[in-house]
């Protein structure tokens, strides 16, 4: 029996979606073979200089070579790493622009109130990078020789210690916060325009404490950095910068690198770095509660 006109079409239909499939199948390998064949953008959110755009350049330019192409960090500071990561969310998800993700970003997601975006939804883990403990830097004149003795001292002297911080919502402000909710201290925060101005009333006598250290049980406020794309980035192009920024992790000589500035490799998938930003993003948003502090 002649198939129908209708039957005939079916059946083209069907045997060229088949098609369709297995040509996208074999391209998608194709895909991570060939990338990149330009240059990569690094968008850093800080000011060159600072720990995290020093921390972006040390990764790539052992991370340029692996690929064959240059890793070309490119500075957009502002409002707390918000302006960077916007630009990353607007980018062409292909490959060609990752954002460094930090701390900053965990916090912001309650922090601020009128964001352009969603930290979670719209940008991809792509691979985590290092992380490394917050310390409790203290003013020679208080009388404190440990955690322990700095609490006791807080209790004794409700709202007499001032608390540096490099500014509202920032990890270090927010770390001040989390100590204070796990110890049940009562400190003044003074907010500076960055760490720099902190450091050096810190040093002058006119600021107590600034940060805050990893020793009191169940207390976690370390930073940690990595890599991440726009979400609609290919899964093969994540699978690719991981398995690179993996190998660049795993050279000896980057750990050393990593360790001189305080942290240590720290190598994920893009699925467990992704559960590592969600844990983060949960916690901060009950220290941005408890500290009452808001930006518009």
């Amino acid at each position: 029996m002649a198939p129908t006109p209708s039957s005939s079409w079916s059946r083209r239909s069907v045997i060229g979606a088949g098609l369709g499939a297995g040509a996208a199948l074999l391209a998608r390998p194709a895909l991570a073979q060939t990338y990149p064949t330009r240059p990569i953008r690094f968008v850093v959110g800080y000011a060159p200089g600072g720990t995290t755009d020093v921390l972006a350049r040390l990764i790539a330019e052992p991370l340029g070579r692996r690929l064959g192409q240059q890793v070309l960090v490119e500075n957009r500071p502002g409002a707390a790493n918000n302006i960077g990561t916007d630009a990353v969310v607007r980018a062409e998800p292909d490959g060609y622009t990752i954002l460094l993700a930090n701390p900053a970003n965990g916090i912001n997601d309650s922090l601020y109130k009128k964001l352009n975006f969603n930290f979670q939804r719209d940008i991809a883990p792509v691979a985590a990078i290092t992380r490394s403990p917050n310390i409790m830097e203290i003013s020679p004149k208080l009388p404190v020789k440990s955690v322990a003795e700095f609490i006791a001292y807080c209790k004794a002297n409700p709202d007499k210690v001032n608390m540096a911080s490099s500014g509202v919502g920032t990890s270090v402000h927010m770390s001040g916060e989390l100590f204070k909710a796990m110890t049940g201290v009562s400190m003044v925060h003074v907010p500076y325009r960055g760490a720099g101005p902190a450091i050096t009333d810190l040093l002058a006598g006119n600021a107590d404490v600034l940060s805050v250290a990893e020793t009191v049980p169940g207390y976690e406020a370390s930073a940690w950095f990595g890599i991440g794309a726009p979400r609609k980035t290919p899964p093969e192009l994540i699978a690719h910068l991981n398995r690179e920024v993996n190998e660049v992790l795993a050279d000896p000589a980057m750990a050393k690198k990593l360790a001189d500035l305080g942290g240590a490799p720290l190598q994920l998938t893009p699925e467990a770095f992704g559960a590592l930003i969600a844990q983060e993003v949960e916690k901060w948003r009950k220290v941005v509660a408890f500290s009452g502090a808001t930006v518009d």
